[in-house]
């Protein structure tokens, strides 16, 4: 190969690298007047550089800073690294934050502290637990960070009716904090739970507190997005049947009128099983007496001495019958017997 060649080569790709490092800078220039014709900044936030669950810590590899209009930095964001893991002490994540979300500081807690649930209630907001089961707490598929509307069941006794049962809606869109001890929102395989935590109100804890006690209480599952209350009616059992309210109380009167019938024939059953059953003791001490008895055994019998006897003699003296005064006489008048009683002549 020949030097001028060579020579042009090499000029061409030094040509070609300074022209490419001139378009970055003029496209940069180019950004930067766009932004500040516009009347935006530019600036920088901390986000997540992976998924981060309920308790994690946070560390220096698990954040990064992404560009970010000065002008539409979220309230409680952070700009630098440097400011969310300020402090001696670590940080722990309250709820799942994904990839690339911005890291702000109602998701995180403060220097130090630990990820309980005392950390994640809002200002004035209290946690109360309340007891279900497979069918109260929506089969399981209830989830922390859910909302819910919490029913009340309860049966009302009246003075000389019958019992009334309603349900009403005690609390609306009520947050999930917890199931059980868990309180991770990224957990999303279903459970069977025996207690739900939720976050409440001063007074709706109090309500809630009263409120299991004096009847069954049972979780609704609301719409994600649909987080306003709605008006709500008392349900009764006449709202089920279609029946007024006399007639509810007349069939539930017959119900109890039932109950106690069946009450009465269930007592009296009692009564005539007692009465057999003392009778069949009665028997069975008869028989253990009898047993007893035939297996006594006898004394035995001493024979008496005969005592003698005076016999007396008779004399039997044959005294001949008196001879009879009338005789039968036969007599045959051809072949006819004929009979005739006379006088007997000796």
């Amino acid at each position: 190969m020949r030097a001028n060649t060579l020579i042009m080569i090499v000029l061409a790709g030094v040509f070609g690298v300074l022209a490419v490092v001139l378009a970055n800078i003029w496209l940069a220039n180019q950004r930067s007047a766009l932004a500040q014709s516009n009347g935006v900044q530019a600036s920088t936030i901390v986000v997540a550089a992976m998924p981060l669950k309920f308790g994690d810590t946070l560390s220096a590899d698990k954040l990064r800073e992404i560009a970010w209009p000065a002008g539409a930095i979220p309230t409680g964001a952070f700009r630098t690294t440097k400011d969310a893991l300020s402090g001696n002490e670590t940080r722990q994540a309250l709820q799942a934050i994904g990839a690339n979300e911005p890291v702000l500081a109602t998701k995180i807690t403060g220097p130090g502290q630990r990820a309980t649930l005392s950390a994640v209630l809002g200002e004035g907001m209290k946690a109360v637990s309340i007891r279900v089961n497979d069918v109260l707490g929506v089969a399981g598929f209830v989830f922390p960070g859910d909302r819910v509307d919490i029913l009340l069941t309860r049966t009302v006794r009246t003075d000389g009716g019958p019992d009334k049962s309603f349900v009403d809606v005690l609390l609306q869109s009520i947050k999930v904090l917890a199931i059980d001890q868990v309180a991770d929102e990224s957990k999303d395989s279903p459970t069977v739970a025996k207690a739900v935590t939720v976050e409440v109100s001063t007074k709706d804890a109090q309500k809630l507190t009263l409120a299991a006690g004096a009847g069954q209480l049972s979780l609704a599952l609301r719409q994600a997005a649909a987080n306003k209350g709605e008006t709500t009616e008392r349900v009764t059992l006449s709202d089920l049947t279609g029946d007024t309210p006399d007639d509810v109380a007349a069939k539930q009167a017959e119900l109890a009128k039932q109950a106690a019938a069946d009450a009465a024939a269930a007592a009296d059953r009692k009564r005539a099983d007692d009465k057999l059953s003392g009778l069949a003791q009665a028997v069975e001490r008869v028989g253990n007496k009898i047993d007893d008895l035939s297996k006594v055994k006898p004394a035995p019998a001493v024979a008496s001495v005969p005592q003698a006897k005076e016999i007396a003699k008779e004399e039997v003296k044959y005294v001949p019958p008196a001879p009879p005064v009338r005789a039968t006489v036969g007599v045959f008048r051809g072949i006819k017997l004929e009979t005739y009683d006379v006088p007997r002549q000796d």
